[in-house]
């Protein structure tokens, strides 16, 4: 490698990681924990700083790890626990969890006038328990770090996400028999642990009601 070329990698990186620092204290000082910090067996894999999400642009910049608030953070863990003690080669991967409403509103700027706006929280409305640090985006990976199959990809805009009508789409041969019976002990866990799900996607879950965030919970700006 070149030395100009070096020095701009690692100026670059260097930029990413101040700025992975920089949203970490924002969130801590919000009161949000780390919990990949306190649970590293859980995978992370941020979507939103991909372009492997329902934008195909990336809308985060240098975040890492998974930021919730504590009583979030405690059910997560204690989803990840009640998974391995059914299958200790599983492991839960998370997608997304606390985001900020600036992050919320350029999502919404993204989709507003598509068919994708089911998908994404109006800010406008108060966003959704992810601008809490109550929500969080997960699946079920195995021992290899593979994501287990669901019926459909991560932030899928169509019925073969929701998880309202599963035996049709079982009957219709929309999913497997094995991905039905993968996302039934994702929820399964999940539940156990104390989230609650959604209709239009299968890999979502809050940690409470919207209205008790609204209430209990500090929004993120």
């Amino acid at each position: 490698m070149k030395r100009p070329v070096l020095f701009l990698f690692i100026f670059l990186l260097a930029c990413t990681n101040g700025e992975a620092e920089d949203l970490g204290r924002y969130f801590a000082s919000k009161g949000l924990v780390d919990v990949s910090r306190m649970d590293t067996s859980i995978h992370v894999l941020l979507k939103y700083a991909t372009t492997d999400n329902l934008f195909n642009e990336a809308v985060y910049t240098g975040i890492k790890g998974i930021w919730l608030h504590p009583d979030a953070a405690s059910k997560l863990i204690k989803a990840q626990k009640f998974l391995k003690e059914k299958y200790p080669g599983y492991s839960l991967i998370v997608y997304d969890a606390a985001r900020p409403m600036s992050v919320q509103k350029k999502m919404w700027n993204l989709v507003r006038g598509t068919r994708k706006t089911n998908y994404v929280s109006n800010p406008a409305k108060g966003g959704g328990l992810h601008n809490y640090g109550m929500a969080v985006d997960a699946t079920i990976v195995n021992r290899y770090g593979k994501p287990l199959p669901m019926g459909s990809p991560f932030d899928h805009f169509g019925e073969e996400a929701h998880i309202n009508n599963e035996e049709a789409l079982l009957q219709s041969g929309k999913i497997s028999r094995e991905e039905y019976n993968n996302r039934r002990l994702l929820r399964q866990i999940m539940r156990q642990a104390g989230f609650r799900t959604i209709l239009y996607e299968w890999w979502h879950f809050n940690a409470c009601p919207r209205e008790e965030a609204k209430k209990s919970y500090t929004l993120i700006e």
